[in-house]
């Protein structure tokens, strides 16, 4: 880190990233937000605020935003990747050459790619060599964009396989009301973080069709079962998932209001069309590209996901809503911790 004036590059304009910037910036930090289109950019430089996404929030002199990837990570001591799932091989393919040898990275995605069935974090392994995997590192946690440019206290976790560097990266985002832990669980981050998406779509489909508390409590607390499975299978500690990056943000994303993939299931449960509520919603809900590569990689390592599978059922299916809760509440009688 650069004691004196610390140099923080975002990739990327959406309300995570721009949130993310402004916590960088509003710690005095020199804070370059890359955006993909060059109006946005000129936009938030000219108005302080971002014309499209949080834009009820004012951002800091020192956070300067751009179109050009190169000026945008030139001399930083930190670099974020905040760029949804699909995009992430796209920035890394640029990105990679730019990057000097021992400069961190943060991804702050959560998902599962469609086309190979990798994490994040495998994307990222992918266009860096094993010898810099520990300047890797992966945020995750219960924390809505909003909440975190408006100061509301948060805490998350950081996950990388080098302590030292992970430690230096959580006192990068440390501050007095967003609280960092650190962890070498890199899969168990990245298994909760994309699952999560899903489950929160299941859980808004209840909502959406009026279903009650006691129809949310059971998805929430048997999604954990679901998302812990896979984790674990995968590699993942046990206790990540009663953790932030498991319990935590599945328990955020399944009952707030300002959850994306929330109100998609809520849309649906409500009968609509997934597309209309996309183009409603005008942003990302990761956990409906997700589902789809969730349900591909269940079968793929054996894990049992019916509330998964459900969901891809009736994004990718049409399966009415009302059918999949038939599925799922009649479903051969087991143990719970089977």
């Amino acid at each position: 880190m650069s004691e004196e004036h610390p140099v923080v590059a975002v990739l990327g304009a959406g309300s995570w990233g721009t949130a993310l910037a402004k916590l960088m910036a509003d710690q005095g930090f020199e804070t370059r937000l890359w955006a993909r289109r060059e109006e946005q950019a000129q936009a938030i430089n000219e108005t302080r605020h971002n014309p499209r996404y949080l834009k009820e929030f004012a951002l800091p002199e020192s956070l300067r935003a751009t179109s050009d990837l190169k000026a945008a990570v030139e001399g930083a001591d930190l670099i974020q990747v905040v760029v949804p799932t699909e995009a992430n091989r796209t920035v890394l393919d640029a990105l990679a050459p730019m990057v000097p040898e021992h400069t961190p990275l943060v991804s702050a995605t959560k998902g599962i790619e469609v086309e190979t069935l990798k994490l994040v974090s495998q994307i990222f392994e992918d266009h860096f060599p094993e010898s810099r995997h520990g300047f890797l590192t992966y945020l995750g946690g219960p924390s809505f964009a909003k909440e975190v440019a408006a100061g509301v206290p948060t805490a998350v976790c950081i996950a990388g396989k080098n302590e030292a560097v992970r430690q230096r990266v959580q006192r990068y985002f440390n501050t007095e009301r967003f609280r960092v832990y650190t962890t070498d669980d890199v899969i168990g981050v990245e298994v909760g973080g994309a699952l999560k998406n899903v489950i929160a779509i299941a859980a808004g489909i209840a909502d959406g069709m009026s279903l009650g508390h006691n129809t949310r409590a059971a998805l929430i607390t048997r999604g954990l079962a679901e998302l812990s499975r896979l984790a674990l299978r995968m590699g993942a500690h046990p206790l990540t998932m009663a953790g932030l990056a498991g319990m935590g943000d599945l328990v955020l994303t399944c009952t707030g209001d300002l959850s994306r993939n929330r109100r998609v299931g809520i849309g649906l449960g409500q009968g609509k069309k997934l597309q209309d509520i996309l183009d409603e919603l005008g942003m990302v809900a990761e956990g409906v590209k997700t589902s789809k590569s969730a349900h591909a990689l269940a079968a793929k390592l054996g894990v049992d996901m019916p509330i998964t599978d459900q969901v891809y059922e009736v994004l990718y299916e049409e399966k009415p809503a009302a059918a999949a809760l038939q599925d799922l509440m009649t479903r051969p009688l087991k143990e719970e911790r089977e």
